[in-house]
């Protein structure tokens, strides 16, 4: 378990801090309440790879991808709105699980069932307004 303490104006060193714990893993299950800084953090993360787009919660169409600066795909998830397991593996989940690409999950509690064994949960707990505390689980 690694912790780490990340504040507004330091989110590029926090997410430099965080690539470096995930070495080797793919897979990445965010938690955290509404409002936890969830989508704040996978934007660090974006920038930190070089992503140019512009980085959102795919709420509505519950996947967004990406490319990193070395061309590589970068998906991240929001399963906010799932209803049922069906319905996300109709995504074709398993296929961009096993891919080998980043994958970056906001509510995966709702398809807690369809994660990999090598899942990487990662919590995110507000200490206050502008202060997380990030603990990756792998």
């Amino acid at each position: 378990m690694k912790e780490i303490i990340c504040h507004k104006d330091n989110l590029d060193a926090a997410a430099a801090e965080f690539m470096e714990a995930i070495i080797g893993n793919t897979i990445i299950a965010f938690y955290g309440h509404l409002g936890a800084g969830k989508t704040t953090f996978i934007k660090a993360i974006c920038d930190r790879l070089g992503v140019e787009d512009n980085v959102c919660s795919p709420t509505f169409t519950i996947v967004n991808e990406y490319q990193s600066a070395a061309g590589e795909p970068v998906f991240h998830f929001d399963f906010y709105r799932i209803d049922s397991l069906k319905e996300a593996q109709d995504l074709g989940l398993e296929e961009y699980f096993y891919s080998g690409c980043l994958c970056l999950m906001e509510w995966p509690e709702k398809i807690a069932e369809l994660l990999p064994e090598d899942t990487v949960d990662v919590r995110i707990e507000p200490i206050d307004e502008t202060t997380r505390r990030i603990t990756i689980c792998s």
